[in-house]
């Protein structure tokens, strides 16, 4: 179907139909309207997203496929990779790929016809969508990886040697037993340094908790740890989204953090600065991380490959140490 398909369904002009569906530049009656938005929806029409990019220039937009950017951290990530896509001279088409009833490969498409001029994707793809992005020959670069990804790009931490920094200030404090929050869909580099710090250190491993990266699954994890049998003294969190659940389920409790239990955490966001008390978390440097997604999509770099950041572990009140600033 074509906009000129519309125009003669509802007995108007393609210009009338244009008005329609861009909002304008001149106003159309309202019973008009309906009659054009009716015409559509009978007619089953699309608009050709590809033509538009082009007549607007749209390939000097970057797409970014993000998990779900109400979480603090992905809402960091996607304001410092606009600013530094903005630094470009390159706008961000964000889209969320956690959407009900929407597949991620069907985003993918859909991102990939707007003609933009390359694509981030803030998530982790199946097989099938990796070969799918492959396919689409435009320049992509994936973010906040555990490590490479065949034939694509990637930008990410090392998320083992973070929690592992993180675990042994945790055991630097006397701590015996450190416990672990964190991925619930599967085991992580996270956890993995983690249990790499408390082998070499001699010590048992602390309780772990596989919950969802949620404040959500922060609190049910801190529950679980009040109702086992024996609570660890430290915990670390995978993310500062989960350590912030925990903090409120030990208040509600009224066990004290750091005096009763320890906490450190991962991700080093805005937030871990403006909880009670301030979190002490391995942050990720997202504006590095953002300026190499960036200069990937332009070019800079020819051969796929991972670049991994290393993480700076920030020294707040919650694993006991009292910070000078």
């Amino acid at each position: 179907m074509t906009r000129a398909d519309v125009a003669r369904y509802a007995g108007v002009s393609t210009a009338v139909v244009s008005y329609v569906l861009n909002d304008g530049p001149k106003a159309v009656a309202p019973l008009t309207r309906e009659r054009v938005l009716d015409a559509v929806r009978v007619l089953g029409y699309r608009p050709n997203a590809a033509a538009r990019a082009l007549s607007m220039g749209s390939a000097d937009m970057f797409g970014l496929l993000v998990h779900d950017n109400r979480s603090p951290f992905f809402a960091e990530l996607c304001h410092t990779l606009d600013q530094a896509s903005a630094d470009k001279g390159r706008s961000l088409l964000i889209v969320n790929s956690d959407r009900e009833q929407v597949a991620t490969s069907e985003q993918i498409r859909d991102l990939v016809s707007r003609q933009i001029g390359g694509l981030i994707i803030a998530d982790v793809l199946t097989a099938r969508e990796q070969s799918l992005v492959e396919s689409v020959g435009i320049p992509t670069v994936v973010i906040g990886q555990f490590g490479e990804t065949d034939g694509l790009h990637s930008v990410g931490v090392d998320f083992a040697v973070g929690a592992r920094e993180a675990t042994e200030h945790l055991i630097g404090h006397g701590y015996r037993e450190v416990a672990f929050a964190g991925s619930a869909a599967r085991y992580d580099d996270r956890e993995r340094g983690w249990r790499d710090a408390l082998t070499v250190a001699g010590l048992p491993l602390g309780p772990l908790l596989h919950v969802p990266f949620t404040y959500q699954g922060g609190y049910d994890a801190a529950m679980q740890l009040l109702q086992g049998s024996r609570r660890p003294r430290a915990v670390l969190a995978a993310s500062d989204q989960i350590a912030i659940g925990m903090l409120a389920a030990f208040g509600q409790r009224g066990v004290r953090v750091p005096d009763d239990i320890a906490i450190a955490s991962f991700d080093g966001t805005v937030a871990a600065d403006f909880v009670w008390p301030r979190l002490t978390t391995a942050a990720q440097p997202l504006h590095e991380m953002a300026d190499a997604a960036v200069r990937i999509l332009l070019g800079a770099d020819d051969e796929p490959g991972h670049r991994a950041f290393t993480t700076q572990l920030r020294i707040r009140e919650s694993c006991g140490c009292t910070p000078t600033s």
